[in-house]
């Protein structure tokens, strides 16, 4: 079960890491470039040899380990609850976008055309950015459901920042599927939510060595 909840623990980080971007942005019109890829960076990890893998170190997934580790205990504010909310969004969406499997194609090719992208310019690049925002904005938003993102309206105005909002939670979307995929179940947030957080402080202690040694 250990080895398990650790490859779930990894994925749901991801997911928690694309909900405080998302907040970050929102808010303030900005958020740290590299933790920005990483999300970014996992949508194009189609045949990971393991988790971790999608994402990179360990080190970059601190910002969504420390989060998961602290919001899935208590929440202390409108900006904990506004994460909280996004990450529980992403995996309701996630069990949605299951069910449709001809959707699940189209944003696997176009994830796929927009490779040469990535490889070309980098993660961060907005011809990047607004290619999976539109992908986004294609599929996923078209469900009756749909995350409605609050935050700063000026900075929300921004159309960069509405593009990096939306491929963020593309990206989001993606670390709720490999969530599924490592056996991970909303039902285990209630009855696992202990376990959850003690391996994501754990890992992300071990996260923060890497970082310093």
């Amino acid at each position: 079960m250990s080895r398990s909840l650790e490859e779930q623990t990894l994925a749901l980080a991801g997911v928690f890491q694309a909900a405080a971007l998302v907040q970050q942005i929102a808010h303030r019109g900005q958020c740290a470039q590299s933790t920005f890829e990483t999300c970014i960076g996992s949508l194009f990890a189609t045949d990971p040899p393991n988790t971790l893998s999608v994402y990179g170190e360990l080190s970059d997934l601190r910002e969504g380990l420390a989060v998961l580790g602290s919001l899935l205990q208590k929440q202390e504010g409108q900006q904990d609850i506004e994460i909280l909310r996004y990450a529980l969004n992403l995996v309701h969406l996630e069990s949605r976008l299951r069910k449709h499997k001809d959707m699940l194609q189209i944003i696997g090719s176009r994830i796929d055309q927009a490779r040469h992208t990535a490889d070309h310019f980098g993660y961060n690049h907005m011809n990047l950015v607004n290619n999976l925002a539109s992908v986004y904005t294609d599929t996923i938003s078209t469900f009756r459901l749909r995350i409605q993102v609050t935050g700063d309206p000026n900075q929300l105005r921004v159309e960069e920042n509405a593009a990096r909002i939306r491929a963020l939670l593309l990206a989001g979307i993606r670390s709720a599927v490999l969530w599924r995929q490592t056996g991970g179940r909303r039902w285990h947030l209630v009855f696992y939510r202990k376990r959850v957080v003690e391996m994501a402080r754990r890992l992300s202690e071990q996260a923060n060595q890497s970082v310093f040694h």
